[in-house]
């Protein structure tokens, strides 16, 4: 006990500044690293990004889970987390033109990044574009067209921040195999099923209907909810093609749905294009049509707006 204490004493005479336990512990802590501060236009974008920069990037979504992107005008909070952003992810959904200038403006140094370039995007259904002008926005839904956007978004994060450069070529390696596992599965499960036809209200599926050989028919409905008469010929038609599901988008009233579901005794399910657990969202939705499909019957997939 003495030569402890003697011990203590001449420690403390001579400065020394060792802890008895005999490990030498740091008065500071390591900094931690900045993150980029990045605003995207919809939930599946942030996990793209997120999964690309994990622990190095802040994301921001400008339209949130459950909003419909075609109506949708930021809040100031949102305009405020712009003003802070390094980078925006475009993607060329419809609300994005109209508030493109002003984004810009709200951050005038913000690194813009186009989503979609290197990719060829389809002419939306001619049932509901007479012109021939739009182009398919959904290009987050095809798990191909996806990997194009993934190497756009790995660069975007190595222009701002080099030197981390090979954790995000890491990441996108690993995403890249993710994505090619959910993609050999969903081919796989796909290969035996006969019927490959389904109908929808709004033509989100397009690519995804191209990647697995699928046949999407669209259906031209007026206004944001089908009037009594078109909603009389959507039950016909359903009786006709034997049509005992309906798919739901959670963005959107549900109403009609339910009617024709009703009429049909059928059901209804919910799938969401807009989930921001992509891969998840996108191994589940292919399950659901797998199963639909199986069953021989059409199905209808219901969405009101633009996106």
């Amino acid at each position: 006990m003495f030569n402890r204490l003697y011990l203590v004493i001449v420690m403390l005479l001579f400065g020394v500044v060792m802890p008895l336990t005999g490990c030498r512990q740091s008065s500071t802590t390591t900094p931690t690293p900045e993150k980029l501060q990045i605003m995207v236009s919809i939930p599946p974008q942030k996990y793209f990004v997120e999964r690309i920069g994990n622990g190095y990037v802040n994301v921001n979504v400008m339209v949130p889970p459950g909003a419909e992107p075609h109506t949708f005008e930021p809040k100031p909070e949102q305009l405020k987390a712009l003003s802070r952003s390094q980078a925006y992810m475009r993607i060329r959904i419809e609300f994005e033109s109209a508030w493109m200038d002003k984004i810009k403006g709200v951050n005038p140094k913000m690194l813009i990044v186009d989503t979609t370039q290197g990719i060829q995007r389809l002419p939306i259904s001619p049932e509901f574009d007479q012109e021939g002008e739009n182009l398919d926005p959904h290009i987050w839904l095809s798990p191909q067209l996806v990997k194009i956007q993934l190497r756009t978004i790995t660069d975007a994060l190595v222009k701002l921040d080099t030197k981390n450069q090979e954790v995000y070529q890491g990441n996108l390696e690993r995403f890249v195999a993710d994505i090619d596992n959910l993609d050999a599965d969903m081919r796989k499960k796909l290969q035996g099923v006969k019927n490959r036809k389904f109908i929808v209200f709004h033509p989100g599926w397009g690519y995804f209907a191209r990647d697995y050989e699928l046949e999407m028919i669209p259906i031209q409905v007026g206004g944001q909810e089908p009037s009594a008469a078109e909603l009389a010929a959507l039950i016909t038609k359903a009786k006709k093609e034997n049509i005992k599901v309906i798919f739901v988008e959670p963005q959107f009233s549900k109403q009609a749905a339910a009617t024709i579901a009703k009429e049909i005794g059928g059901e209804v399910l919910v799938i969401d294009p807009l989930s921001a657990d992509w891969l998840n969202n996108l191994r589940q939705v292919s399950r659901t049509f797998v199963k639909v499909l199986s069953q021989g019957s059409v199905f209808y997939v219901y969405t009101m707006g633009k996106v």
